[in-house]
């Protein structure tokens, strides 16, 4: 059954492999099970609701993508967008939560349409080889980054913004411990590749995670939840307490636009329209480089399912009572794991919806168990700098812009913004030979990000 709805031999794959692709891919991605019902209960939302919208809006999107599309691309609500949706459209200008859902919504109608007539697909095929290089290594650096974060590693600083962990003081048996667990976490994920240990990435976070209970039991790590720094001991394992559900389902059409301002709800909605829509293309580019999906002109393959599947799994999550839900960047995890079709995201999401049910369980995996695993997966997606032809300035210059704008502005689409800009704006003023290769699409792309910036 499988072979025929997933090609699993025409793509170089076996279930084994693809079961423990999609298994990494989800538990690289099971944060977002506690980060976004606590970005979103800031609005006044019930997090056990959010929590279960998160899981049901993973397991749609997701399993559309993967009889859809048959990739290895995993889907849930998407960072940045959800705290777009808090901070800045419910608790700075005011809307209900309802209505920022029914912007959310909206939103995924427009997406559908333009998936269905080629428009996403088109701009997915405008954007140079060369950016698409440089998109899948900015990404990496951000992924990366993320890793480094959640393992307590790279911290704030006044002074610097970013600094290392100082391994001393009150908080050493908490983030202090974490941040080696971390880090030896990495090097015991570094030698099962090495070995060539199939699942090593899997392996590398459960093994990082037995040690923090084993720690915690020797009270040698000890949970500061003021620090961020939780009990990896899981309390309970199983919940069937669904009944807060009730309180986001649906009420997208419960909203109340008597007085709410149109040109401001258009605002809004084409703000998570802007975002979600470079985030995909974006996070589609990198992880498809990754994976050698791309064809010899840079074009990805069924590329209108994928985007498609993006699209529905916003409308459906927008009803279900979560923001924006995209194509995730740690699919690559599945992917460096060796997923190679829809079998690993259809695995992926079978285990968001077991994760209703064993939530408790699987929102005490640590996050310093879980950056061993982005720190990698950073590494892999590098080798696509490879690629980039640093002799060509014309072409370099807006590569590295791009690699360099993703880590150190926290997004993925601000990075494909500065790449665009900058490769289209290069390439007009360097002469008619590197003018030509600039398309009607490339120049259509550069005035609306360039208005983005003056408008939004």
């Amino acid at each position: 059954m499988f072979e025929k709805l997933f090609k699993l031999k025409e793509n170089n794959t076996d279930v084994k492999t693809e079961v423990i692709a999609g298994i990494t891919t989800f538990m690289t991605m099971a944060y977002i099970l506690a980060v976004n019902p606590s970005i979103l209960s800031a609005t006044g939302m019930n997090p056990q609701a959010i929590l279960i919208a998160t899981a049901l809006a993973a397991f749609v999107g997701t399993i559309i993508m993967a009889l859809l599309a048959n990739y290895p691309f995993a889907l849930a609500p998407g960072l940045g967008l959800n705290a777009y949706f808090a901070y800045t459209v419910v608790l700075t200008m005011g809307y209900s939560w309802e209505i920022a859902l029914a912007a959310v919504f909206v939103e995924g109608i427009i997406f559908i349409v333009l998936s269905l007539t080629n428009v996403r697909e088109a701009i997915f095929n405008a954007i140079p080889m060369t950016l698409k290089s440089a998109v899948g290594v900015g990404i990496g650096l951000f992924v990366a980054f993320i890793g480094l974060q959640d393992a307590k590693l790279i911290v704030n600083s006044d002074s610097t913004l970013v600094t290392y962990q100082a391994f001393k003081g009150e908080t050493f048996n908490s983030v202090g411990v974490g941040a080696i667990l971390a880090l030896i976490g990495v090097v015991i994920t570094a030698i099962l590749l090495l070995k060539n240990v199939k699942g090593g990435i899997l392996i590398g976070i459960i093994a990082t995670w037995i040690l923090g209970i084993i720690c915690e039991l020797c009270g040698i790590y000890v949970p500061d939840a003021a620090a961020g720094m939780y009990s990896t001991i899981p309390a309970n394992f199983i919940s069937f307490d669904f009944s807060s559900f009730g309180q986001t389902f649906g009420a997208v059409f419960r909203a109340d636009f008597s007085s709410i301002n149109f040109l401001d709800f258009m605002v809004v909605m084409f703000a998570f329209l802007f975002v979600d829509l470079f985030d995909t293309i974006g996070t589609l580019i990198g992880v498809s480089s990754k994976a050698d999906f791309l064809d010899k002109d840079g074009k990805l393959p069924r590329i209108k399912s994928a985007l498609l599947a993006d699209a529905i799994a916003t409308c459906v999550g927008a009803i279900f009572g979560t923001s924006t839900t995209t194509t995730y960047v740690e699919s690559a995890s599945g992917v460096t794991a060796g997923g190679r079709t829809g079998l690993t995201s259809f695995v992926t999401a079978l285990f968001f919806l077991l994760a209703i049910v064993f939530s408790p369980l699987f929102l005490t995996i640590p996050s310093f168990a879980i950056a061993p695993a982005l720190i990698i997966v950073g590494f892999y997606m590098m080798g696509a700098v490879a690629k980039i032809n640093f002799e060509n300035m014309s072409d370099a210059i807006p590569a590295f812009l791009t690699i360099i704008a993703m880590p150190l502005s926290y997004s993925i689409s601000e990075g494909i913004a500065v790449g665009v800009i900058s490769w289209t704006i290069i390439n007009v003023i360097t002469g008619k030979e590197n003018r030509s290769k600039v398309s009607v699409l490339m120049y259509i792309l550069t005035v609306l990000f360039i208005l983005k910036y003056i408008l939004l």
